[in-house]
C-alpha cells in the first residue's frame, strides 16, 4: 500500500535517513516539495545507446549501453572469491565494468542486456573502466532490445516506459547518485496525491502555462518527444510570482503606514548647507533631491533606493535629505556595514557641514546640529556620550554600524533611516532600525553596486528606485590593466608605477584577499573575500588558480618594503580585525598624506575617499567578483588626477576568472559590468553569496537573461493585481502557503547571518 505524502513531508520519507541528511546539508533539500524542485541537469534517451567516444578520465557518467560480454575470474589475493568484468558497448566503443565480488551481478549482467550504468571513469591496462558502478537493467535481446545501425534500439521493448521516456540525470551529492535521486523522485510522485497550485487559474490560462503538477512531471518524467523547457518555464513563473506577491504585500503594508511629514524650514540647515557648497550639484543630484523632498513631506513613509556609479555623489544627496528632516525637527540615522566606512562617513559629513556640525559647541553655528558615531567597539565613555546625544536629540545625525540596531539604542525623534550598501544587510536589520521611530521613519537605501533590472524587480522590488548616472565635475578617468604575474617584468613595472606616482606626490593602495599573520607574514589565515562565482566552479586551470596560496596584507607589506624601487616609502597595513583606534588613526594618516602605500583588505571597498590616491594594485584579482573590483578601483581618481588600477593575476587567458578581469579592464560603466557580472554568475545567485543570504537566491530564474526579465515583469503585474484585490491572500490558500514558506526561508537566512 502506497503511503500518501504531501509536499511538506520530510524528504526522509522517500530518501531514507542517511540520504536525507546529505540532501539537506549539500543541496538544501528538506521536504518532498524541495525534491520536486531539484531539477535534472540533463537527460539520456533510452532508445539510443550513449556515445562513449567522448569519455574523460575522472568524469562521472550515466550511460545507456549493452553488455557485450561478461567474464568471471578468481581474485589473485583470494582465489575462492570471484570478480566480474563485464564489457559494455555502444556499438562502436567499449568500457569495462569491474566488480570485485561477482555474486549478485553475474546473473544480471549477461551478454545482450541493456541498462543504465553510473560511475566514475578510470583507466586500467589501457582500457576505460567503471569500478562498482550503480546500474539498472532495462531489458535484453529476449525482451525485444535490438541494436541497429549507429547504436539505435530499433524494435519495441516490452518495457514501454523506458522505450518512450528519457532518463533524467541529476547532480550527485555524496554517495547519493543520480539513479538513487531518480528513484526518490519516482516514489515521491507516486506518493503525493495533490501538488499545490499557487497560480490563480485566470493567470495561468492568460499566460498559457501548464498546471504545476504537469510541469513537474514533464521535467522529471519526460517522454522522448517532450520539450522540458515548457515545464521549466512554468517553474520560473512560479518563482517570480511568489516573490512578487511578497513584494506586493510589503508595498501594501508600507502604503498603509502613517509617517510624520517632514518639511524643511526656510533659512535652516539645508539652505545654509546649499549656500556653502563649493561645487554645483549635477542635474541628477538636483532632480533626485527634489523627489526626496517631495516624498519626505508626505504622511506616508518614503521607501526609496538610490543607486549610482562609484563617485556619483550619493552621499551629498543623502546628506541633503538628512538636513531636511533635521530642519523639520527630526533626526537621521546612517547605517554603514563596516566601522571603517562608518568612521569615514562621520568624518566626511562633519567636514562638509563645518560649523553646522558643531551644534552647542564653541565655534558652532547657531542653527547647527551634531554628527555622532556609534559602533560596537567604542570606549564606554565615548559610546555613552553618543547614546545620550541620540536620545536627547542633540545629535541630528547618528552614524553607526550594526550597533545602531541594538535594543538599548534610542532616538528622540528618528525621522529618516539611510542605509549604505544595502546588499550587506537583511530586510530585518533595516526594519529593526526603522522601529526606533515614534512613527515609521522614512527610508533611503544607497548602493554603489549598479543593480540590473531583474534584481531591482526582485531583491528591491518593494522600493521605488532613483539612479545617478552623471559623475560630478572633477572626477578623473580610471585606466585598468590586467597584469600577468607569470611575467616578472610586468610585475616589476607595477611597483615602478607606484614609485612614480608617489614621486609625484600621490598615494597608492595595494589590496590583498586575506590578512595573514603579523608574527609570521607568510602564514595562512582566513580569506577576507568570498571566492567569485565561476560558471562551473573551479576546474582545470581555473581550479589551479583557486587552490593556490593567496596574498596576505602583512606578507605583502614585507615584500613591498624589500622592493628596490619602493625603498624609503611609508608603507602601512589596514584590515578589519585591527583595533578600531588603530584603524581610525591609519585612515586619518593616509588621508593626511602621511602614508605613501596602504596595504589593505577590502575594508576600503566602499566610501573611503582620499582624493590624493591615484593608483591601486589588486593582488590575486581573480579571487574578486566584477562588482567588487569595480567598487575597489573607485577609490582612486577621486581628485583631479587620473586613476590607475592594476589587476595582478595568475589566471590563464580563456578561463572564467580571466574573463571577469578582462570585463573590468574593458569598461568603467558600472551598469554594463553589473549586467556582465550577472551573466557570469551561476544561476540562482542573485547578488552573490557574500551579498545575500539563502533567501535572496533563486532556483529557476536566470537573472541575466532578458527573457526572464520579462517573466519577472509579467509576474509583478499579475501578483500586484492579485494582492490589490486580496491583500492577505485569504482567497488563495496555495499561494499563501508558498509565500509563507518563502518568508520562513528569509527568516532562517537572517538568523543564520546573526
Amino acid at each position: 500500500m502506497t503511503v500518501l505524502l504531501t509536499e511538506d513531508s520530510a524528504v526522509a520519507k522517500v530518501a531514507g535517513p542517511k540520504a536525507a541528511v546529505l540532501l539537506e546539508k549539500n543541496k538544501g533539500i528538506r521536504t518532498v516539495g524541495d525534491l520536486f524542485e531539484y531539477l535534472p541537469r540533463s537527460y539520456v534517451a533510452t532508445n539510443t545507446l550513449t556515445d562513449m567516444s567522448t569519455l574523460r578520465e575522472g568524469q562521472t557518467v550515466l550511460v545507456v549501453a549493452q553488455v557485450a560480454k561478461a567474464v568471471t575470474k578468481p581474485l589473485r589475493r583470494s582465489p575462492r572469491q570471484k570478480m566480474l568484468v563485464a564489457t559494455l558497448t555502444d556499438g562502436q566503443n567499449q568500457i569495462d565494468l569491474t566488480f570485485f565480488k561477482a555474486w549478485g551481478h553475474q546473473a544480471k549482467l549477461v551478454p545482450g542486456v541493456v541498462g543504465i550504468f553510473v560511475g566514475a571513469v578510470s583507466r586500467f591496462n589501457g582500457r576505460w573502466q567503471l569500478t562498482h558502478p550503480e546500474y539498472e537493467i532495462l531489458g535484453s535481446d529476449l525482451d525485444g532490445w535490438d541494436v541497429g545501425p549507429e547504436g539505435r534500439l530499433d524494435t519495441v521493448s516490452r518495457l514501454d516506459h523506458y522505450r518512450e521516456h528519457r532518463i533524467p540525470v541529476y547532480s550527485e551529492t555524496g554517495n547519493v547518485s543520480s539513479l538513487k535521486i531518480r528513484t526518490m523522485v519516482e516514489l515521491a510522485f507516486d506518493s503525493v496525491e495533490t501538488v499545490r497550485e499557487p497560480l490563480p487559474d485566470d493567470v495561468r490560462e492568460r499566460r498559457g502555462l501548464l498546471g504545476r503538477r504537469a510541469a513537474l512531471e514533464l521535467v522529471h518524467r519526460p517522454r522522448l518527444e517532450d520539450d522540458t523547457e515548457v515545464g521549466v518555464e512554468r517553474l520560473r513563473y512560479d518563482e517570480a510570482f511568489v516573490l512578487q506577491a511578497i513584494l506586493a504585500q510589503r508595498r501594501k503594508s508600507i502604503e498603509a503606514m502613517e509617517a510624520t511629514a517632514r518639511m524643511p524650514r526656510a533659512g535652516g540647515l539645508l539652505a545654509s548647507f546649499d549656500a556653502r557648497l563649493p561645487f554645483e550639484l549635477t542635474a541628477g543630484q538636483r532632480a533626485i533631491g527634489e523627489t526626496l523632498t517631495e516624498e519626505l513631506a508626505r504622511s506616508r513613509p518614503m521607501h526609496r533606493l538610490l543607486q549610482g556609479e562609484v563617485g556619483s555623489g550619493k552621499t551629498v544627496v543623502a546628506l541633503r535629505a538628512m538636513l531636511a528632516v533635521i530642519d523639520a525637527g527630526g533626526q537621521a540615522a546612517l547605517l554603514a556595514p563596516t566601522e571603517v566606512l562608518a568612521m569615514q562617513h562621520q568624518r566626511s559629513i562633519s567636514a562638509m557641514l563645518g560649523d553646522l556640525a558643531m551644534g552647542g559647541q564653541l565655534g558652532g553655528a547657531d542653527i547647527g546640529t551634531r554628527v555622532v558615531l556609534l559602533t560596537g567597539s567604542q570606549p564606554t565613555a565615548v559610546r555613552r556620550s553618543a547614546l545620550n546625544d541620540a536620545v536627547t536629540g542633540d545629535a541630528g545625525i547618528v552614524v553607526g554600524t550594526h550597533a545602531l540596531i541594538q535594543e538599548h539604542v534610542a532616538f528622540h525623534d528618528l525621522a529618516l533611516v539611510v542605509v549604505d550598501e544595502q546588499h550587506r544587510f537583511g530586510v530585518e536589520q533595516r526594519d529593526a532600525l526603522r522601529e526606533k521611530g515614534r512613527t515609521p521613519p522614512h527610508l533611503l537605501v544607497m548602493t554603489a553596486t549598479p543593480i540590473p533590472r531583474t534584481v531591482a524587480m526582485t531583491v528591491f522590488g518593494d522600493m521605488e528606485t532613483s539612479t545617478l548616472r552623471e559623475l560630478p565635475a572633477g572626477r578623473s578617468p580610471i585606466q585598468t590593466h590586467v597584469v600577468e604575474t607569470s611575467k616578472p617584468a610586468w610585475v616589476e613595472r607595477t611597483w615602478q608605477r607606484i614609485a612614480e606616482e608617489v614621486g609625484k606626490g600621490h598615494q597608492a593602495y595595494v589590496v590583498c584577499p586575506k590578512i595573514g599573520d603579523p608574527a609570521d607574514p607568510s602564514a595562512a589565515d582566513d580569506v577576507e573575500v568570498e571566492p567569485p562565482p565561476d560558471d562551473d566552479g573551479a576546474s582545470g586551470a581555473a581550479g589551479e588558480v583557486a587552490s593556490r596560496e593567496l596574498t596576505g596584507v602583512y606578507d605583502m607589506a614585507e615584500r613591498l618594503r624589500a622592493v628596490p624601487s619602493l625603498t624609503g616609502l611609508r608603507i602601512e597595513v589596514l584590515h578589519g580585525r585591527l583595533d578600531p583606534d588603530v584603524k581610525d588613526r591609519t585612515m586619518r594618516a593616509f588621508a593626511a598624506g602621511e602614508i605613501d602605500v596602504l596595504v589593505s583588505t577590502t575594508v576600503i571597498e566602499v566610501g573611503v575617499d582620499v582624493a590624493n590616491a591615484s593608483v591601486m594594485v589588486v593582488m590575486d584579482a581573480d579571487r574578486f567578483g566584477i562588482s567588487q573590483l569595480h567598487q575597489l578601483r573607485g577609490r582612486v581618481g577621486r581628485g583631479g588626477v587620473p586613476g590607475l588600477c592594476l589587476l595582478l593575476t595568475e589566471a590563464p587567458e580563456g578561463t572564467p576568472a580571466r574573463e571577469r578581469l578582462d570585463a573590468v579592464a574593458g569598461t568603467t560603466d558600472g551598469f554594463e559590468l553589473a549586467r556582465r557580472d550577472l551573466e557570469l554568475r551561476r544561476e540562482g545567485d542573485v547578488l552573490g553569496a557574500r551579498q545575500s543570504g539563502r533567501a535572496s537566491s533563486v532556483r529557476f530564474l536566470r537573472m541575466g537573461n532578458p527573457h526572464d526579465a520579462q517573466i519577472i515583469a509579467d509576474a509583478r503585474e499579475d501578483a500586484t493585481a492579485v494582492v490589490d484585490l486580496d491583500p492577505t491572500l485569504a482567497g488563495h490558500p496555495d499561494l499563501a502557503a508558498r509565500v509563507a514558506a518563502r518568508l520562513d526561508e528569509e527568516q532562517a537566512a537572517y538568523l543564520e547571518r546573526g
